[in-house]
């Protein structure tokens, strides 16, 4: 049995939209929009437009959460399952290539602590499975991809994308919102992104806190995204922390945040951190342009 004890609720909080010329609204103007993104509960709100006027820009990031879900959710029918259930997936979508790639070069700059082929291991270590034998099947040199498909070499192998994925859709509902003309974005998807600035103009400031709430450092963020990783944030059958190396062993951090222009590499780094010791960890971070560890326990 899997104890989940994290926070999985979607905000997006966005102001200073591009309206027609000639439209004027009160700055108490405030569009609202509920429903489901990544299997949780969601809700979005933009400073400044009515329901309206924010309709259209609602009904694109809806859309574009439930295509990504469609290609990287473990939970129903996506390329992701697909490929785990075959052991082939042909003609991947970019997306799934975009992240494959990503978790290559993490896997590379961790010295192997990254691994996204641990997902057998994972299901073994909640219960599903023999551990011993599921660590024969993690292993990421035995996966390949490129246009044409995606191939394990070893029967049995499954993904996991969760160490990237969430940070990928982040960075893609932030780039919707940038085209609609929207400046000024805060947005919390597990991941923080912030796009331009505060109604001040004062940089957005996220808090990185501990699973129990406690907030241990405030980060100043602009046009950059905030990725925090807790081992003991999700708790596998036995006490097992949800974050842990291909061998199954688990890391001696507590608490890893990083900061990077880009969701994505902020969730992969901070995933690796928690697998590394500080001196590997801050040479794998120095792999990335402009991420920054924020905190480190």
């Amino acid at each position: 049995m899997t104890r989940i004890n994290r926070r999985r609720f979607l905000t997006i909080a966005a102001a200073s939209a591009a309206l027609p010329a000639g439209v004027a609204l009160a700055a108490t103007e405030t569009a609202t929009w509920s429903g489901v993104a990544l299997g949780a509960p969601a809700q979005m709100k933009i400073v400044g437009m009515t329901d309206a006027q924010a309709a259209p820009i609602f009904a694109q990031v809806s859309a574009e959460l439930d295509r990504l879900e469609g290609i990287f959710s473990l939970y129903r029918d996506s390329e992701l399952t697909r490929l785990n259930r075959n052991g082939v997936l042909s003609t991947p979508s970019a997306e799934m290539l975009d992240v494959l790639e990503l978790s290559a070069a993490l896997n590379r700059a961790s010295g192997g602590a990254f691994d996204a082929s641990v997902q057998p291991l994972w299901l073994a270590k909640g219960g599903q499975g023999d551990v011993d034998a599921a660590k024969a099947l993690v292993g990421w040199d035995a996966v390949s991809f490129d246009a044409e498909a995606v191939r394990f070499e070893t029967p049995g192998m499954a993904l996991t994308l969760n160490g990237v994925a969430q940070g990928y859709v982040t960075d893609r509902v932030v780039a919707i919102l940038r085209d609609a003309g929207l400046t000024d974005v805060l947005m919390d998807m597990g991941e923080v992104a912030a796009l331009g600035h505060r109604a001040d103009g004062a940089a957005w400031v996220a808090g990185v806190s501990t699973p129990a709430g406690e907030i241990v450092e405030r980060v100043q963020l602009s046009d950059r995204a905030l990725a925090t990783s807790a081992p003991m944030a999700t708790v596998l059958a036995g006490a097992d922390a949800h974050i842990f190396g291909p061998d199954g062993a688990e890391g001696g951090v507590a608490l890893a945040s990083v900061s990077a222009p880009s969701a994505a590499v902020a969730d992969g780094l901070s995933t690796a951190l928690c697998l590394m010791d500080a001196k590997a960890g801050a040479a794998m971070v120095a792999q990335f342009d402009g991420a920054k560890i924020e905190a480190l326990s």
